[in-house]
């Protein structure tokens, strides 16, 4: 204790089980922030969230598309998952093809950002992809 004074720092029992307990001088305070900064961070890197993007319908405009992959490109950019979803009314369903087209030109376009989690595949009347981030 008295050399932990003169240093001007703390005396830090590290593992009271041992025999003899063991004891650290160090800067206590300091060592809580580090401790709360990993932890923060370890926090931040682990928080991935599953971002949903709707698709109305399979007539749906070459604007739209591209506005839905600029949003899919953002969440992407992010760090979180995407998940489209594309819905089929009445006789739509007649016309799951057309609806797989649109959902691979969504993976072609995004595939220098993502890899494919879940191919699209046919859930009632959706069709749902899932895209997660490519790791730099």
């Amino acid at each position: 204790m008295r050399l932990a004074r003169e240093v001007g720092l703390d005396l830090v029992e590290v593992s009271p089980q041992a025999d003899p307990p063991v004891c650290r001088i160090m800067d206590y305070g300091k060592w809580k922030y580090k401790q709360r900064k990993k932890e923060q961070k370890s926090h931040a890197t682990a928080q991935q969230q599953l971002k949903e993007l709707r698709i109305r319908s399979v007539k749906i405009d070459e604007h739209d598309q591209v506005t839905t992959l600029n949003k899919a490109k953002k969440f992407l950019e992010d760090g979180h998952k995407v998940q489209f979803n594309l819905m089929f009314r009445g006789r739509e369903m007649n016309h799951v093809d057309l609806g797989r087209q649109i959902l691979d030109r969504f993976r072609h376009d995004l595939e220098p950002l993502s890899k494919v989690e879940r191919e699209p595949r046919l859930e009632g009347k959706r069709m749902i992809l899932i895209l997660t981030p490519r790791r730099a």
